[in-house]
């Protein structure tokens, strides 16, 4: 098992930009500890975390919490995995990372760099209720089986708004869509009635960036696009 996923992990070059327009979306900001040295900030809606780093990441990482990472390293090691970073040891906050086929980046700390959350899973957002992080994948079988060895159960979803690859586990459920259609990580929410969704979010000045229609032309997401430029795919409930 990779472990508890903690947060979804974006950088922003202007953290209190990135907060104040997530709590304009109804997240709340949770305390975070002092294991990061940089400006950091967490908000949740009780189901998914996005981690605000004001620090330079190429990429959104997928963050997990792997107590006893040291013992775990030998058997990633097995795996023939090239890690893009590593900082392990007695006196240091141990973590490492490294990319998955679709050249994600996977990041795993021994220990929360944030208090849990007391908000309720039931207490949504103004976005909806969130139902996964949408991945784009080079090749849905080669990522569904290399995130099967780390604990997820794969399973298609031909009939979805957008045919993909569900990836669940305990903690975080990921969607592996064709590139064409979800060019880069993305949190996937839904909601009953897309236009009032809409609607009350205009009353806060938040208006959509685009749409990503289906393959049928039928159903599309809605796309919030956040100060550091998170897309927040916003799609209807499929009766």
């Amino acid at each position: 098992m990779i472990g508890r996923f903690l947060e979804f992990s974006v950088a922003t070059s202007d953290i209190q930009l990135s907060l104040d327009f997530y709590l304009r979306l109804g997240f709340s900001e949770v305390q975070v500890g002092e294991a990061v040295s940089h400006p950091y900030a967490v908000v949740t809606d009780g189901r998914i975390s996005i981690g605000l780093h004001q620090e330079i990441l190429t990429t959104p990482r997928l963050t997990f919490v792997k107590p006893d990472l040291l013992t775990y390293l030998t058997e990633l090691e097995r795996l023939d995995i090239e890690f893009e970073s590593r900082r392990l040891g007695n006196d240091v906050f141990n973590e490492l990372s490294w990319r998955d086929p679709s050249d994600h980046l996977i990041h795993l700390v021994e220990a929360r760099t944030f208090s849990p959350s007391k908000r309720p899973s039931t207490n949504t957002s103004g976005c909806g209720y969130f139902q996964e992080i949408a991945l784009p994948a080079n090749n849905n079988e080669t990522a569904k089986n290399y995130w099967e060895q780390f604990g997820f159960v794969g399973m298609d979803e031909p009939e979805a708004w957008l045919a993909h690859v569900s990836c669940t586990s305990d903690t975080i459920d990921l969607g592996l869509y064709d590139p064409a259609y979800i060019r880069q990580p993305s949190l996937l929410f839904e909601t009953e009635n897309l236009e009032i969704r809409l609607a009350r979010l205009a009353e806060k000045g938040i208006e959509p960036s685009h749409t990503i229609p289906s393959r049928s032309g039928a159903m599309h997401a809605t796309v919030l696009t956040a100060p550091e430029g998170t897309p927040i795919l916003i799609t209807a409930a499929m009766d």
